[in-house]
């Protein structure tokens, strides 16, 4: 049977000692005679057996040259240190140990015979890849950084895990390339580094048994039992949601079995409510508390003795019951704690506070049936796993919270601050429900005597520019195209290249003068179906390479296009969105100070905004209009420093669009509710509808009896019905035009009926600007526009 049987490798593997007896050689001109009298001895032994030099793979060698291969490990195999020193001599990666101490003997055989020896954290694929690696430091002289700690998990004799911990040591190892190895370039390396998953690649890289490894390492094993255990708290408890997996505590119980070196041993949990002083269960599969057996919550002072009360609320100290039937009778009932154990049946128990500078959290109770096993000398390997419990508790005390937003998430939306407390409400109402076993069912979300206000800086020509953008890049690509086409064509006369140009021209003249919706697309395929087979069988001519590959070179490998004025449109409208959807939300938190209400923004061609405001939406009494009257003089104020902000950035964006900005007045109270379906609120009843309907459709509308829009670049646009608003928001303005945020040229113009919307009018006002933050003169659009460009 051969070592290589049934295993995928890069690696033809054999064992051998030749790195071993080198180092042997070296040592014969020592110094010191007894080390070069053990070198000619180790030397003599290969000389006489020649193969553990040249290196074999056949197991039955293994027992052919037992003695021998011990002789030549004696050093390295101590018999002075081998009941205490945990080593193997064995292959990289694999199970297979081939000379050991007698220690590691000892724990494989207490393990059983049926125990399979296995590092536990390499997966399969890895040690192809791990074994790749090593070639390629071996190899080809890179410094790859793969090393990572690897263990085994072996039982003891009680059935407890223990862990230990695999240095490798590598000095009596060769890598060499067989004739079936690819040369690996740097370009190969490049694109392996970034693909590690990539179990296909590395095997198209280095081929099953390409490369001969001769040699053997030296395996160094330590008991990192305790250190490991401390980590699997840490990393148990670190996953907020394991606690609801069917194996937390199963796999709880077995870390601290670990951490005590003890198989019958159980944990428990249970939480203090600092509020009305009560021990409290914790929810979830499997959890349990000793402390308070089947009650779901107890008073402190019931369920703790006036000693143990203190020590664990006062003092924050842990203590031991080593003896539960010894101080059942020694207290005569008089203890709730032992009482509780003694019921139980627990002999032997712990309970450990869970506190942190702001009091007691909660209790830890470790138990056993056995008594003795846990005591107070024990008890202190807590002392470096309770500040990672302590963290955990600190979490689980915001689990509920946590749990009412993930079912927020689940069932709304995101959603924003001055509404949560409704929707808390509500989502604490679905979990008691839940508990309790009725249907869930979140109950409908409404607010009633509220008022709104709607807001937008939209992008000017956005759907123009874009098409203008498409256009060129289009116009280069086919342009492109032409060139190549041509040079084809005086190097070899193919009708069929003619013919190209001449498709190539008429989508040209399409382009530039009649461009529509679908052109794009049939230019598209023209160009993917057609002409780049062509560029591919072109490429084949020296002459056209260059040209070819410059093509290629522009084309966008995710658009499949030649993508660069799209690109400056597309990064522009990213830009613009990102700059006003950040001032808008900076701004948003100052008014949130003056009074809370209701804010959500929308990034389209541009940045919307929706505000609700009323007394239904907060828990506060006391709201008064003026609070409306304040937002809405906020709201105005505050698109015009967008608009100035946005006019000093323009400049500095890849293309130079206008924006335009509107306001939309709604004098009407009306009711919202959130629409589960949909996510986000939406008004309630026919009449109310009527705002969403003018909020859609109302910046496309023209003033009447013109074709011009009543949104207009440079000035501020205010929409309303009603006389009152119109009143009101003209007092805004004159204010504003005190503080030099507008113009004088006021307007007021009347709308185009909108479908089932009439009476709509307009406050048509010039922002003035400033051409930069701290600039002092104000200017109009047109002045801005002549400075920008000056």
């Amino acid at each position: 049977m051969d070592i290589n049987d049934n295993i995928e490798s890069p690696f033809e593997i054999k064992i051998s000692f030749n790195k071993l007896l080198n180092q042997y050689e070296n040592l014969i001109a020592a110094d010191n005679d007894f080390i070069a009298a053990n070198a000619r001895r180790v030397l003599s032994i290969a000389e006489k057996n020649p193969i553990l030099r040249d290196g074999f793979s056949d197991f039955e060698i293994f027992n052919t040259y037992e003695k021998e291969i011990e002789g030549l490990l004696q050093d390295a195999f101590s018999p002075l240190l081998t009941k205490n020193e945990i080593k193997t001599a064995s292959i990289p990666f694999h199970n297979f140990t081939f000379n050991s101490s007698e220690r590691f003997k000892s724990i494989i055989n207490t393990a059983g015979s049926n125990f399979d020896l296995e590092i536990q954290n390499m997966p399969k694929d890895q040690k192809y890849i791990f074994a790749c690696a090593i070639i390629l430091n071996f190899c080809y002289g890179y410094n790859l950084n793969f090393k990572r700690p690897f263990f085994y998990e072996i039982p003891d004799s009680n059935g407890v895990i223990r862990y230990y911990k695999m240095l490798y040591n590598a000095d009596f190892t060769e890598v060499i390339p067989t004739e079936n190895a690819p040369q690996i370039t740097q370009q190969d390396y490049d694109e392996l580094i970034d693909n590690f998953e990539d179990i296909e690649l590395w095997k198209k890289k280095f081929p099953p048994n390409s490369y001969l490894f001769k040699g053997f390492v030296i395996s160094n094993i330590f008991d990192i039992t305790d250190d490991q255990s401390i980590s699997n708290v840490k990393t148990t408890l670190i996953g907020e949601t394991q606690q609801k997996s069917e194996g937390f505590m199963e796999g709880f119980h077995d870390i601290f079995q670990s951490l005590f070196g003890l198989k019958n041993i159980k944990v428990g949990f249970s939480t203090f409510n600092a509020e009305e002083d009560v021990f409290e269960r914790i929810y979830g599969v499997g959890m349990n508390s000793y402390l308070l057996n089947n009650l779901e919550s107890q008073n402190c002072t019931d369920a703790l003795c006036t000693w143990s009360y203190n020590k664990l609320l006062k003092e924050f100290k842990y203590f031991s019951v080593s003896d539960v039937d010894k101080s059942f009778e020694r207290s005569q009932g008089q203890a709730p704690h032992i009482n509780v154990l003694h019921e139980q049946g627990i002999k032997s128990a712990i309970f450990a506070p869970i506190a942190n500078k702001d009091g007691l959290m909660g209790i830890l109770e470790i138990v056993s049936n056995e008594p003795k096993i846990l005591n107070s000398i024990n008890a202190n390997k807590l002392v470096d796993v309770m500040p990672f419990i302590v963290s955990a508790v600190e979490r689980s005390k915001n689990e509920e919270s946590n749990l009412i937003e993930a079912i927020i998430q689940k069932e709304c939306t995101s959603i924003h601050s001055s509404v949560q407390w409704r929707f808390k409400k509500e989502a604490k109402q679905f979990i008691k429900d839940q508990m309790n076993g009725k249907d869930t069912n979140f109950n409908k979300i409404a607010f009633e005597n509220i008022y709104p206000l709607y807001g937008q800086i939209d992008i000017k020509g956005s759907s123009e520019a874009r098409n203008w953008a498409t256009q060129k890049d289009l116009s280069l690509q086919l342009n492109a195209l032409k060139n190549v086409l041509s040079n084809a064509f005086q190097l070899e006369a193919l009708p069929i290249y003619e013919q190209f140009i001449y498709q190539i021209d008429s989508f040209l003249e399409s382009v530039d003068s009649h461009f529509q919706v679908d052109s794009e697309h049939q230019i598209s395929v023209f160009i993917k179906k057609e002409v780049e087979p062509v560029l591919k069988h072109l490429y084949t001519v020296d002459a056209l390479k260059e040209e070819i590959d410059n093509y290629f070179e522009k084309i966008n490998s995710q658009a499949d296009t030649l993508y660069h004025h799209r690109k400056q449109y597309d990064d522009t409208i990213s830009l613009i969105n990102k700059e006003m959807a950040s001032i808008l939300d900076t701004k948003q938190e100052e008014a949130q100070q003056m009074y809370p209400h209701y804010f959500e923004r929308f990034k389209t061609d541009g940045v919307e905004h929706n505000m609700y405001i009323g007394e239904s939406l907060t828990k506060e009494d006391g709201f008064n209009t003026i609070y409306l009257y304040n937002l809405r003089l906020w709201q105005l104020q505050v698109m015009v420093e967008m608009e100035n902000a946005y006019y000093q950035m323009q400049p500095d964006f890849p293309v130079a669009l206008d924006v335009a900005s509107m306001i939309l007045v709604f004098n009407q109270p009306l009711s919202i509710s959130f629409r589960m379906d949909e996510k986000q609120f939406d008004v309630d009843g026919t009449y109310n509808a009527r705002y969403e309907i003018v909020k859609k459709r109302v910046d496309k509308a023209f003033i009447k009896g013109t074709n011009e829009r009543v949104t207009q670049k440079g000035k501020l646009s205010i929409v309303y019905s009603q006389r009152e608003d119109e009143m009101e928001y003209l007092q805004y303005v004159k204010f504003l035009q005190a503080k030099k945020y507008l113009d004088t040229d006021v307007e007021i113009v009347e709308l185009q009926d909108l479908q089932a919307v009439t009476g709509l009018k307009a406050i048509r006002v010039s922002v003035l600007y400033h051409k930069a933050k701290n600039d002092k003169e104000f200017y109009t659009y047109e002045d801005l526009m002549k400075e920008i460009k000056a």
